[in-house]
Formats: structure tokens, sequence, C-alpha cells
């Protein structure tokens, strides 16, 4: 079993909390809205790190819009907006859609697929929580937590 932590639209902030969370971790996705290369170092010095461009990061050209990461012979998809999903995941094999933008940390599953936002770990917006999310990962099994972080 693989833990994969998930963190998305950090806007330039790595709080230590998300840090600690994400401690650990096998690997580590950011599901876009970075807002400066700085996190990705400091998030690449806690675990080999998939990440993908959001909508703020007109920075970060040489970055994709979308990824595919294989983890324990499961499929991730994951993209910034999931409202800009292209595709249906489930047909095209994948097993989880990771996705962030809406800053609303979500779990669900839908036609077998697995979705799963972490909500923003970033500054905080409105009343939403400042979140982060780890998914174990195996063959036989997926499981997807939310995390709210104590800022």
């Amino acid at each position: 079993m693989k833990t994969i932590g998930v963190i998305s639209d950090t806007h330039g902030l790595v709080r230590p909390e998300a840090k600690d969370a994400l401690s650990g971790c096998d690997a580590i996705v950011h599901a876009g809205d970075i807002g400066s290369p700085g996190v990705l170092d400091e998030l690449r010095e806690i675990a080999p790190l998939t990440v993908i461009r959001g909508n703020i990061d007109k920075w970060a050209n040489s970055l994709p819009d979308t990824e595919v990461l294989r983890v324990e012979n499961r499929y991730l998809y994951i993209l910034h907006d999931v409202n800009e999903l292209d595709l249906d995941p489930g047909a095209a094999g994948f097993d989880v859609v990771i996705s962030g933008h809406s800053h609303r940390p979500t779990v669900g599953e839908k036609n077998g697929v697995l979705y799963l936002n972490p909500g923003s770990a970033g500054p905080q917006r409105f009343t939403l929580p400042v979140a982060v999310a780890k998914l174990e990962v195996s063959e036989q099994h997926l499981d997807a937590e939310v995390i709210e972080l104590a800022v």
C-alpha cells in the first residue's frame, strides 16, 4: 500500500501544518494553483512530487494541465478544475480523479471512480477550511481522507 499526499491551491503558501500532514507520504500530488516555484521546492523536500498547472500559474508554462500517475496498478488522473474534465474516467481506465480549484474539500464516488479534491492549503478564503488529503492506494483498496489543518 502507498500513501499519496494531495495538496492544492497553495497560492504561494506552504504552511508548516500542511508539511506536517504530508510528512511520511510515499509521494505528493499538487493539483494546481501553486502560486510560486518555491512551493514545489518545499514539497519536493518531503516526497517525490507530481504537479500540474492551475489557472493562476501563468509562470509555469512548462507544467502540464493534466497528469496521469500509476500507483500500485491503479491509475490517477490529475487536473485542476474537475468541471474541465473532458473524458469519461471510468471508460478511460482511471480509478481516481484528483482536482482542486474550488477550495472545497470533497471525497466522493461516481460510476466506480473515486473523486478527490483536497480543498485549499493556501490562504483561507471565506469560511472554507484549510486542508490537504491523503490517498491510500493498493491493488485491492482505495481510501481518501481530508485533513483539516488547524491554522
